[in-house]
């Protein structure tokens, strides 16, 4: 008898996890589906960074401009232009900057180009539940990367449910850096050129260049 109901409860609990699997599939395609009708974004957003541990707490306002794999990112006092193959951070208060041609995934870390299409691949994922704040409610989903050398343990997604568009990320970091992304605003469907996407050398002729390609 014990055997038969360690037997059933195990069963019972294999359903409501792929019942959660599946739910959280069925919220994300509608994301990818929504997303996917977007050619640019241009968005706002909130950065944080976080560690108990270490007593840190930082915040600071960031936008970013996306176009296929291209994208301009503000945050923390750098400008970082990606041009699909070569990477321009421009470190503001000391005007320096690196140039890179990085290598796909190589620190580990959150790209900022698939910000809004993270869970597309690299990730299983679980449906955790549903909360509201004030008048919107979110599905709240966990992603947990398939690469164990990731610097994070997984990233929690809060999509907005009538939207089907994340409106914020956290990322639990390994070494207790946790990261949390909130969106203030998205504009989908503006137009941008190459350029916009490769730091100006000439508007900025007093910085130093580090080219480390």
């Amino acid at each position: 008898m014990k055997r038969v109901f360690c037997i059933l409860l195990l069963g019972i609990l294999c359903f409501n996890l792929s019942a959660q699997d599946n739910k959280a599939k069925e919220v994300l395609d509608k994301v990818s589906a929504k997303n996917k009708e977007f050619k640019s974004i241009k968005a706002e957003f909130t950065f944080s960074m976080d560690n108990e541990e270490e007593n840190i707490h930082d915040e600071s306002e960031g936008s970013i401009i996306l176009m296929g794999d291209k994208y301009r990112l503000k945050v923390m006092g750098t400008d970082n232009y990606f041009d699909g193959a070569t990477l321009y951070s421009h470190m503001i208060d000391s005007e320096e900057v690196n140039i890179t041609e990085p290598e796909e995934d190589e620190d580990g870390g959150l790209d900022p180009s698939k910000i809004f299409t993270i869970y597309e691949s690299g990730f299983s994922y679980k449906y955790v539940k549903e909360e509201s704040k004030g008048n919107v409610s979110y599905h709240v989903i966990d992603l947990f990367p398939k690469d164990t050398e990731k610097e994070f343990t997984h990233i929690r997604l809060r999509i907005n449910k009538a939207k089907s568009q994340i409106e914020s990320l956290e990322s639990v970091g390994k070494d207790g850096n946790n990261i949390n992304i909130v969106l203030k605003s998205l504009t989908p469907n503006l137009s941008f050129s190459a350029s916009d996407f490769v730091f100006d050398q000439e508007s900025h002729p007093d910085v130093e260049i580090n080219d480390m390609r």
